[in-house]
């Protein structure tokens, strides 16, 4: 198999580690001149880049109940060596094909070889090719804290996959992993690094920022034991993202016949995330329907809105920053716009809120202007 159609195939297998970089909802294309998969990912900083994604090796020794890549199943497998790889993504960069690289593997010979093999990569492109774009590592199952430490001054993010909420659920997807030592010990450590170490050996004199993903629905978990685990990550272990992808069955597997998950229940998990880790939403505060998961109908923000604000709205020129925050339709720069425009001014009327930026068909229903509801549009067509 030559260069091209081993980076076709293990870019394309890595795609199926949906969620990573936001690549499920940034568009997965191939290159029009060179038949590549990149994404269109966003960045840590907000901004978008064209992302190669790339396992370093599509053999795997674990068997996981889900993933297409599982060690009973015959399939076509390739690997990179490290120089390799580095060689490949230089080319790629200096053609301009590509800005950055999300580098994964599966698991071969132990995820201390395999941590190994990824760290070698990476400091081949660092300090051997003095590659500067955006790389995004994975932290194998079972990796060792030199090895996290190592990959953190080689990377601008790390990645661990819990891929189940907690150790009682994560048998059901991987029984092979164990959940708190070779899963949440090295997120915990990520943290402790941050928080010990001196970063002045790390990529750009900075620590990288750290995410996991879940396999939505795969285990029979519940929204309440997700967000309980990622609220944890957040406020304790300083995790930037969390991603949830929608459990999808795959041929030959054995979760095969399971039904697939709806893919607003990953949105609504996305949104209630958002609440939390920036609105000071708390996952206690938020509304779950009798299985435990979050409603489909209406996203966690309405949702609880409709239930703590329709009998007792805010008054929109006291309120303050933190109970802004809580209305739907009001977003941080919403806030900031009101907080501002209040200094000169009462805001009596929902026409002012909509000049500074407030979505006020969302936001009006729960809101006083100078003491008063604003009066509500009648709808003459129903709508479905």
């Amino acid at each position: 198999m030559d260069n091209l159609q081993k980076l076709k195939l293990l870019s394309s297998a890595s795609l199926l580690e949906a969620g990573e970089d936001g690549c499920r909802q940034a568009a997965a294309h191939p290159d029009a001149h060179k038949g590549i998969v990149v994404t269109d990912a966003r960045l840590p900083n907000g901004k978008v880049t064209r992302l190669l994604k790339s396992l370093l090796s599509s053999y795997c020794e674990n068997n996981c109940l889900y993933c297409p890549f599982r060690s009973a199943r015959d399939i076509r497998r390739d690997t990179w060596q490290p120089e390799e790889f580095a060689r490949m993504v230089l080319n790629l960069t200096n053609a301009g094909l590509i800005q950055g690289v999300f580098l994964s593997s599966g698991v071969v010979n132990g995820g201390v070889f395999t941590q190994d093999k990824l760290i070698a990569a990476a400091e081949i492109l660092r300090h051997k090719m003095d590659y500067r774009g955006y790389l995004h590592l994975k932290i194998m199952p079972g990796a060792e804290f030199d090895q996290v430490a190592a990959t953190m001054r080689l990377a601008d993010r790390v990645s661990i996959n819990l891929e189940a909420p907690n150790e009682h659920r994560l048998p059901a997807l991987a029984p092979q992993k164990r959940f708190n030592d070779q899963l949440f010990t090295p997120l915990k450590w990520v943290d402790a690094i941050r928080h010990q170490q001196f970063p002045t050996k790390a990529w750009k004199g900075r620590w990288p920022s750290s995410s996991t993903q879940f396999v939505v629905g795969g285990a029979g978990e519940s929204d309440i034991e997700l967000l309980e685990i990622t609220q944890t990550l957040h406020r304790l272990y300083g995790l930037r993202r969390a991603y949830y992808s929608a459990f999808k069955p795959h041929y030959d597997t054995p979760l095969e016949s399971h039904a697939p998950v709806p893919l607003k229940r990953e949105l609504r998990l996305y949104q209630a995330d958002y609440l939390i880790r920036d609105y000071g939403f708390s996952r206690e505060e938020l509304i779950f329907d009798r299985q435990e998961n979050l409603p489909l109908e209406y996203d966690p923000k309405e949702a609880w809105a409709r239930q703590c604000l329709s009998d007792h709205p805010l008054e929109v020129n006291r309120a303050s920053r933190e109970e802004l925050l809580r209305v739907p339709g009001i977003g941080p720069k919403g806030v900031q716009a009101i907080l501002k425009a209040r200094r000169w001014h009462t805001l009596r009327d929902l026409s002012c809120l909509a000049r500074i930026g407030v979505n006020t068909r969302r936001a009006g229903d729960y809101l006083l202007l100078d003491g008063s509801r604003a009066p509500r549009q009648l709808c003459l067509f129903p709508m479905d």
